[in-house]
């Protein structure tokens, strides 16, 4: 039945979808995975590296980009059209510090982000932004970090803690779980690995981390951190299995104990 509906973005389907835009989405399902995470007064975008070809410069290959010196933003989908939503979306933010004098807020880049996603999902010629984003920033009179994502179809929301791209309903999920309200920054950067270890098989070396702390205050973690992070989980990991084997052979002879002495 769609075959009829999904060849114009601007027409809708009798039962009110637009194809193209879901199209979109799956574009981001199959793109590497991102995660953000707020704490209390921290917050981290963590993404999932691809392998670096052996002659490739990894320095050309970011999954996360500044869009003023306090917001920080990860996607993941289509890098090319990551590329041109990063471009407009600075330029936006200068043309504010020009007109305004003052920072853009975390929500007006957001809510200027999704506008122009929706945009391209009305106009005849042009097809979705097919990526999702994850925004992350410090406003300049606050110290409330703050988390936001924007979909292809132009929808955006506040988060605690989020996930996308590849896996992402998974990690969704873990994070559901295991989020705390009011998390140090260690647990907040712990719990940001934690969850794209869910996906990630290849460890430290394909995960990049950004921390933002405050105002300005924004810096990726060497791999030698990201690597000891994961060496904890790792080692907790460990611990909890072995605890599991030893309350199941107590349980187990428990059970032989009872068995036995019941003959």
């Amino acid at each position: 039945m769609s075959r009829s509906y999904d060849r114009a973005l601007t027409v809708f389907s009798p039962d009110g979808h637009l194809f193209q835009v879901e199209y979109a989405l799956e574009a981001v399902n199959k793109g590497t995975c991102a995660v953000g995470v707020r704490g209390k007064d921290t917050v981290v975008l963590g993404v999932e590296k691809k392998s670096v070809l052996q002659l490739q410069d990894p320095r050309t290959i970011r999954k996360t980009a500044m869009l003023d010196d306090h917001i920080c933003l990860a996607f993941a989908g289509l890098t090319a059209d990551a590329r041109i939503l990063i471009d407009k979306a600075r330029v936006e933010c200068q043309s504010h510090r020009l007109t305004v004098e003052d920072p853009v807020t975390v929500d007006y880049i957001t809510r200027h982000v999704a506008g122009i996603q929706q945009r391209y999902t009305q106009s005849g010629g042009v097809r979705p932004f097919g990526i999702s984003t994850l925004i992350i920033g410090f406003d300049q009179s606050e110290n409330i970090p703050r988390l936001y994502q924007t979909e292809p179809s132009g929808m955006y929301n506040a988060w605690k803690a989020c996930a996308i791209g590849r896996s992402s309903k998974t990690v969704r999920e873990f994070l559901e779980k295991n989020h705390e309200e009011d998390m140090t920054k260690e647990q907040t950067i712990k719990l940001a690995i934690k969850s794209l270890l869910e996906v990630v098989q290849t460890g430290a070396k394909n995960i990049e981390i950004a921390l933002m702390e405050g105002h300005g205050k924004v810096r990726n973690l060497e791999l030698s951190e990201v690597e000891e992070v994961v060496k904890e989980i790792e080692t907790e990991k460990e611990a909890e299995a072995e605890r599991r084997r030893t309350r199941l052979a107590a349980t187990a002879g428990a059970q032989a104990s009872m068995t036995g002495g019941g003959s």
